[in-house]
């Protein structure tokens, strides 16, 4: 069973949930990886429209081979409100319960969302990186915050993401002529690490492979498979 550490309560109030993302991000450390990972793993979390049901997945690949080593999910149920800037005190909860089902505890993860590019710089990958005590980091679809100039449009090209003069992230291109991804450290790594592993973890879709398959995975459970439950 994967552990993971105990940073404060999750039954808060929004006003505090600020208040403990601004004393958090004192805790940030964005640095190199210490040795090379074999195993990365994905994030995703999924909800029902006006509903307050909570699918969280984690896959753990091989880095190597991108072959899945293990799934674990769960459902449960959201007790914090959707407030933009603060979902993973609507999501963490979730998403370490699923951790604690994991029988291999990942070298890195990787999660459907932001890191330091955040208005707090504490997004879902930043905030559950020090839960977990692991490098984290995140892969958004969509930005933030944050401004960035287009990168050319050949896979594997980048920009920097800048937010109050602050590099916090980076654009980039996992496929030719689409759309980029918003890759930014979260905890343990650096942005560099981030943006290498995000193109290693390429299956050929824009989504790099640790977040696609555990969208996948949560859109199973969605649909009533509990394999990996």
């Amino acid at each position: 069973m994967a552990s993971h550490l105990t940073l404060h309560p999750w039954n808060v109030t929004p006003a505090e949930a600020v208040g403990l993302q601004e004393d958090l991000r004192q805790h940030i450390m964005v640095q190199p990886l210490t040795s090379p990972p074999e195993t990365i793993a994905g994030c995703d979390i999924s909800f029902n429209k006006y509903e307050e049901t909570v699918y969280a997945g984690i896959v753990v690949l091989r880095l190597d081979t991108l072959e899945v080593v293990e799934e674990a999910g769960v459902i449960t149920t959201a007790t914090f409100s959707y407030v933009p800037g603060l979902l993973t005190f609507r999501e963490g909860p979730a998403l370490l319960e699923a951790w604690e089902k994991l029988k291999t505890v990942p070298d890195v993860v990787m999660f459907d969302g932001h890191g330091l590019a955040h208005p707090r710089r504490l997004g879902i990958a930043t905030h559950m990186g020090l839960w977990l005590d692991r490098p984290a980091f995140g892969c958004g679809k969509s930005v933030l915050v944050g401004t960035f100039t287009e990168p050319a449009p050949e896979r594997g090209n980048w920009s920097p993401m800048i937010h109050k003069g602050e590099t916090i992230g980076a654009a980039l291109r996992t496929k030719n002529k689409v759309n980029p991804v918003f890759i930014s450290p979260g905890h343990l790594i650096d942005l560099t690490t981030a943006v290498d592993l995000t193109l290693r973890c390429d299956g050929g879709y824009r989504l790099p492979e640790p977040t696609r398959r555990a969208h996948l995975f949560v859109n199973r459970l969605r649909k009533g498979d509990t394999e990996g439950l």
